[in-house]
């Protein structure tokens, strides 16, 4: 097997270039020529021999129960530091829900030390361990979302109406920041799904159904997130790792089922979900994670053709691929704690949250038998060093080290929120205006609703907890809803709601959800009318504001509503950004809608034409198209 060559952070900061070198991965002779629909992707980081160097000696050092704890990631929850030294773990991670104290509203500081002890325990070299460093992942989606009082933005679908690649790259920066004050490394973002069928329970983690959107989204995202060569910051101390995913079709399943299977020609699936992939990798992402789907019946964590054949050797991908939390146990003749298929198809690094002892004790026998051959373990263990290679960890020190680490005002700082309220400001598609907006200065309203006061619904899943609905709203520090932000305004907000003001502000639409939970067979979506229908009889008008991951069938409450926004999932600046621009002083409605809105009777999906078509939105200035 030939050097792999591959650039370090400081040899890409001075310059070093080795481009005619070529990048090798894994082969065996089952391997199969990808289509040349999959592209070649022009690698953004230089190649270097004397960083593949280094890895080729540490290497040589490691035995094989070292090279298989690298390749291991368990939950914070399921693991301790010096379980992590003993067993030589390359990675642990910390799901949704999942702090370092136990507690939602544990000390900031909690985060660091726990992030210190991991990686003192990885430095310690006694008992002839090796000294390489441990990586720290975690769902940080729409802003660092486990951590109490963080920015949380608008969530993809919400950016996605935005569609502003140079707010999303911004946008990259600033979670970058704020993870980085906690010691953390490495956030499992950006999801580059295209979604086909907004029931799937997911829809909200996709920008568009548009994979052109998606992509030029995803891409400046990473950017954000990692820096890039050609800017000399590529993963310096304010960056963090970024992470493709779900590779690949996660969005296009049959009928929108969660962890299901995109029963799609080859040539669909790379034409509607392998651009975001293109984009990203081209921009250097340095993870992919695999999808819990299928592809016409093949569960992705063990299909070797996509995840090999495809993204490895032909479009040149030469970061490392994580699973998902136990992907891996849907693969034929696998469980949680043992699954060669996996590991052979292409996955690098398996995310086993609870039965991470077993799996491990499982894959080196497995090794040793020649399930798996040492070739591929050693494919995967280069990869992830490399990784770990290029974003500095073996010389930048403990986390406390660190340029941001434990800069606790960074955490939900008003420069970051400012930015929030920007991408709130210009996610809000307008589907209905009849004299109804913008506000004038001196209106009285009345803001009801079952989402007007409520943080858990105006920020969605994957906040604070993993369905977003489990943390009391107490603990949503920072948070301005949207009743509240119309108290602060110069508007008058009436307190008796039997009284008459110029316009009631009704604000509804789904409680949270996430993975497994959010999925429907129907985007029909019931709503109690009265208070609608009472605001209307007293002769008022009515704005309605529906907060919610995905369009769902709304026609009776559009229809007897003067004016409609979709707010999506807007986050902790939700309610300033919605009085910003519903005063229409300063503001205007840019958003367009970055999936089809669907009728009511169009209940089990793509019945006919839509309410709305995608790229719909109509503003103060003018009617979008």
């Amino acid at each position: 097997m030939p050097d792999c060559v591959a650039a370090s952070r400081r040899e890409i900061l001075a310059g070093v270039s080795a481009s005619a070198l070529t990048l090798c991965t894994f082969t065996n002779s089952g391997a199969q020529t990808a289509k040349s629909i999959w592209p070649k992707v022009r690698p953004a980081i230089a190649a270097s021999v004397d960083m593949e160097a280094k890895i080729t000696a540490l290497m040589a050092r490691m035995n094989v129960f070292q090279k298989v704890g690298q390749m291991v990631q368990p939950e914070i929850k399921n693991i301790s530091p010096d379980d992590a030294a003993k067993y030589h773990i390359g990675s642990v991670l910390s799901g949704g829900g999942s702090w370092p104290t136990g507690e939602v509203d544990g000390p900031l500081a909690g985060w660091l030390s726990l992030a210190n002890m991991f990686y003192g325990a990885s430095m310690d070299t006694g008992d002839s361990r090796l000294a390489i460093p441990i990586l720290w992942g975690t769902d940080a989606v729409h802003g660092h979302n486990n951590v109490m009082g963080a920015t949380i933005f608008p969530h993809n679908i919400g950016l996605g109406a935005a569609n502003n690649p140079g707010l999303m790259r911004d946008i990259g920066t600033v979670t970058a920041r704020e993870v980085a004050v906690t010691g953390i490394d490495w956030t499992f973002a950006p999801a580059v799904s295209v979604a086909k069928d907004s029931r799937w329970g997911r829809t909200y983690e996709s920008f568009s159904s548009d994979p052109k959107v998606v992509a030029n989204l995803a891409k400046e995202f990473v950017l954000g997130l990692q820096g890039h060569p050609a800017l000399g910051n590529f993963l310096s101390q304010q960056k963090v790792i970024g992470t493709a995913k779900h590779f690949i079709g996660d969005g296009g399943t049959t009928m929108g089922i969660d962890q299901g299977d995109a029963e799609v020609s080859e040539e669909e699936l790379y034409k509607n979900h392998g651009q975001g992939y293109v984009q990203t990798i081209g921009a250097g992402v340095q993870t992919v994670m695999a999808s819990f789907s299928s592809w016409n019946g093949e569960k992705l964590h063990g299909h070797k053709y996509l995840l090999t054949d495809v993204l490895k050797i032909q479009m040149g991908f030469d970061g490392f691929v994580i699973g998902d939390w136990n992907g891996h146990e849907q693969v034929k003749t696998c469980s949680a704690s043992s699954c060669s298929n996996a590991i052979n198809a292409g996955v690098d690094m398996i995310m086993v949250p609870e039965a991470w002892k077993a799996f491990l004790d499982n894959t080196i026998r497995q090794v040793k038998a020649g399930v798996i051959p040492m070739a591929r373990i050693d494919d995967a263990v280069r990869r992830i060093l490399r990784v770990k290679f290029r974003s500095g960890m073996f010389d930048d020190g403990k986390p406390t080290a660190h340029e941001l680490a434990g800069r606790a005002k960074l955490i939900g700082h008003a420069d970051h929120r400012a930015l929030a309220r920007q991408a709130v400001r210009e996610s809000l598609v307008l589907l209905k205006n009849e004299a109804a907006l913008p506000l004038s200065p001196d209106s009285s309203v009345i803001v009801t609703g079952p989402g007007a006061d409520n943080p858990n619904m105006q920020a969605g899943g994957w906040t604070l907890d993993w369905q977003g609905r489990d943390v009391n709203s107490k603990y949503y520090k920072g948070f301005t809803t949207v009743k509240a932000a119309f108290e602060r305004s110069d508007f008058t907000v009436m307190r008796d709601e039997a009284a008459r003001a110029d316009a009631a502000i009704f604000v509804f639409g789904e409680t949270p959800y996430a993975e497994m939970d959010g999925g429907l067979d129907s985007l029909d979506f019931d709503v109690d009318l009265s208070a609608i229908k009472a605001f209307k009889l007293r002769g008022m008008k009515v704005i309605s504001i529906y907060l919610g991951g995905r369009p769902r069938g709304l026609d009776a409450v559009i229809d007897m509503s003067d004016a409609f926004i979709a707010a999506w999932l807007p986050g902790s600046e939700g309610g300033v950004g919605l009085v910003d621009v519903m005063g229409g002083q300063a503001y205007d409605f840019k958003g367009r809608l970055p999936f089809d809105w669907p009728h009511s009777s169009d209940s089990n999906f793509g019945e006919g034409a839509p309410r709305h078509a995608r790229g719909y939105g109509l503003s103060y200035a003018k009617i979008a198209p």
